[in-house]
């Protein structure tokens, strides 16, 4: 959307939090340019402003409150520049006098091209005391936010000279770099500490550049199609992740590749966009796979590479894959075969299948799409033999040795400790073997398969038998009614919540529901959980597993995951204190709200009410679920492109509380996250 239309609505919606908007054009008394993409948000303590136009896109984060900072982000090497402050006395609120538009300038010491944002905005503190100042790979500027810590070689030194800061770094192997200048227009500078002038406010100029490579976006037109919903902020958000190389994960902390959510979002959004973003996407987790075909979780690029490549001997800045998590290997496969067989036509998913690529997870080598993806398949099938053969919790999609985290609840707790993740071993082997078998009956790929290869793909059918037949047993949890209960009932009193609802809602059955893992010793971890979305979405289960499991996850929350700001992630009521400590609503996979989890849960509802199978009891129980839920996502609507939410219970509701603006809450959200923008295809039923 452009640019005045877009600023009109930011200022609208920021004129509550004292956020005042004005336009600029490139010079003084000429008209604004209409950036190809620019608006304004604001979440929890944080400002934000997105602009994107040619080379330049770039998010901009003012941060309220009593930790203030400036942080701007850019796609372009998932670079960025960041001023951290001094702590203060008291809560100070960020104005935005000009929007961020975007410049192209040279390096200070070198005639080489920078792109960036200029901007300006002003502050109610009486000063500001630099703290920390951060140009280099938002890596390590989301490192330092969260943990404190960047390597020495990358920290930046400011230089103050009359009413001008300025740090500027070459990267370390000498490439143009990151830029970062703040000018006092109202107020003066002392040494490292910026004074507020008469009026008590401190206006600032802030001009912020990257030297990084720019990213080719995706025009809105080679985006989404016309079934696409009429949602701006969702669709300025998908806009502004949408690359020809590849879709960013989330801005302003997970601004590049990331394989799952690619893969997730491509899924959930297929049915609204272009072919020609689909297989952006699609193409950027081939173009990564390993040699083995393991699907890569993350890249690190720009200096983060170069810096991670000299830890371990070597040079140069080509990307760093990480390879750790499990359950993007198994999604590849049912994602692609839902494009290439359900979505494109015959000729269009050859083309697909016959483009070459330039493979950065095999360096050097150039193949067709095609060859990728078999390599894919044939590693799904390798690592899922052994449980076909001998059906037992230790032959199982474990965690990777040393690891915690394997599956899209990649924080330290995620999964409470848990090494084998439900959600890998339940649906996406079984829906990963079932893809691959229906890839190979329509012959889309005999042109890339050796003999050996059909060998193995000819076994998926069967070995997605015994998968779906016993792997989610072993997840199963029973719990009796009157423990149950109990459990309920302390654990809402020691949130503070109601129990009544909840405990209403468990009757006199046992409590069953799927665990969110196994421990090693092939114990469930009793945490009832929204993973149960993934076999709505890409398995089909049977109408009494349909019945009890929807049930379980629909129950007022602390009994299921149901509360009035949503569906939250993990109800920890019926674990013991240790885990219940680490799954609190201050968690980042806590009892919070995500909202891509909603969407997928909806969307796996309205599949299973598509099935002819489903008796009229289970269609009862699915329709009154797909009610509770989009009722609760439409009174969240305001937040449902951010990442996560938590919440606080007063004056008998639950409140929505922006992640990251309470003192325990171990992160912020993104303001822009690419699978929170699916509710442009996950819409409520008509």
């Amino acid at each position: 959307m452009k640019y005045v239309a877009r600023m009109m609505l930011g200022a609208a919606l920021l004129a509550a939090t004292g956020v005042a908007v004005a336009q600029q054009g490139a010079k003084r008394g000429a008209p604004a340019r209409a950036p190809e993409l620019a608006y304004l948000l604001t979440e929890g303590q944080n400002i934000n402003a997105f602009v994107r136009e040619g080379a330049v896109a770039a998010h901009l984060l003012l941060r309220n409150g009593t930790d203030p900072r400036i942080l701007v982000a850019f796609p372009a090497g998932n670079s960025g520049a960041g001023q951290w402050f001094a702590r203060l006395d008291r809560a100070a609120t960020w104005r935005l006098e000009q929007a961020p538009r975007p410049v192209t300038m040279r390096e200070p010491e070198g005639a080489r091209t920078l792109h960036g944002i200029v901007t300006e905005a002003s502050i109610d503190a009486p000063r500001l005391t630099l703290a920390k100042t951060v140009l280099s790979s938002i890596r390590f500027l989301r490192d330092y936010q969260s943990v404190g810590r960047i390597p020495n070689e990358v920290e930046a030194t400011p230089v103050a000279a009359a009413n001008t800061i300025t740090a500027y770094r070459r990267r370390l192997d000498g490439a143009p770099g990151y830029f970062l200048k703040m000018e006092v227009l109202d107020g003066s500078v002392a040494g490292t500490t910026i004074r507020a002038g008469a009026g008590g406010r401190i206006r600032l100029r802030i001009t912020a550049a990257t030297g990084e490579t720019p990213l080719t976006g995706l025009a809105t037109r080679d985006l989404l199609n016309a079934r696409a919903a009429n949602d701006p902020t969702a669709r300025d958000a998908l806009h502004f992740l949408s690359y020809r190389e590849k879709f960013l994960a989330g801005s302003w902390r997970f601004q590049t590749y990331f394989g799952r959510d690619t893969l997730m979002s491509v899924r959930l959004l297929m049915p609204v966009l272009q072919p020609g973003a689909v297989e952006a996407g699609l193409g950027s987790v081939l173009a990564r796979l390993d040699a083995r075909g393991d699907v890569a979780h993350e890249e690190g690029i720009g200096e983060f590479a170069v810096v991670d490549r000299r830890q371990h001997g070597g040079s140069g800045d080509a990307a760093v894959l990480d390879y750790a998590m499990i359950d993007d290997d198994y999604m590849l496969a049912p994602v692609a075969a839902t494009y290439l067989l359900d979505h494109a036509d015959r000729a269009a998913a050859r083309r697909f299948l016959a483009r070459k690529m330039t493979s950065e997870g095999v360096p050097g080598t150039v193949e067709p799409a095609g060859k990728a993806l078999v390599r894919n398949l044939r590693y799904v099938v390798a690592t899922a033999q052994p449980f076909a053969q001998g059906p037992a919790v230790e032959r199982l999609i474990a965690l990777k040795a040393g690891r915690l985290t394997g599956q899209w609840r990649d924080s330290e707790e995620g999964l409470g400790r848990g090494r084998y993740a439900y959600d890998v071993n339940a649906v996406f082997v079984p829906a990963a073997l079932d893809a691959a078998a229906r890839m190979l009956r329509a012959g889309l790929l005999d042109a890339y398969l050796t003999p050996q290869d059909r060998a193995a793909l000819m076994q998926a059918p069967a070995m997605a038998t015994v998968w779906r037949e016993r792997a989610p047993a072993l997840f199963r949890v029973d719990i009796p009614a009157t423990q149950a209960s109990t459990r309920v009932r302390d654990y809402a009193r020691s949130l503070g919540i109601p129990a009544g609802p909840a405990l209403a809602s468990l009757g006199n059955a046992p409590l069953t529901f799927h665990a969110l893992s196994l421990d090693e010793r092939g114990k469930a971890v009793p945490i009832v959980n929204s993973d149960e979305g993934f076999a709505l979405m890409f398995a089909d289960p049977s109408p009494a597993e349909l019945e009890t499991y929807v049930t379980a996850a629909m129950r007022p929350f602390p009994a299921g995951l149901m509360t009035d700001i949503g569906m939250l992630v993990a109800n920890a009521a019926q674990a013991d204190a240790t885990a219940q400590g680490r799954f609190t609503p201050a968690a980042y996979h806590g009892a919070v709200v995500w909202s891509w989890q909603q969407a997928l849960f909806a969307a796996g509802l309205e599949r299973q009410l598509a099935r002819r199978d489903l008796p009229a009891s289970t269609r009862a129980v699915l329709t009154r679920a797909q009610a509770t839920l989009w009722r609760a996502i439409q009174a969240t609507r305001a937040t449902q492109s951010s990442e996560l939410w938590s919440w606080a219970y007063e004056g008998g509701r639950y409140k929505v509380v922006a992640f990251g603006a309470g003192k325990q809450d171990v992160d912020e959200s993104n303001a822009a996250q690419l699978w929170s923008t699916v509710y442009l295809a996950v819409q409520p039923p008509k």
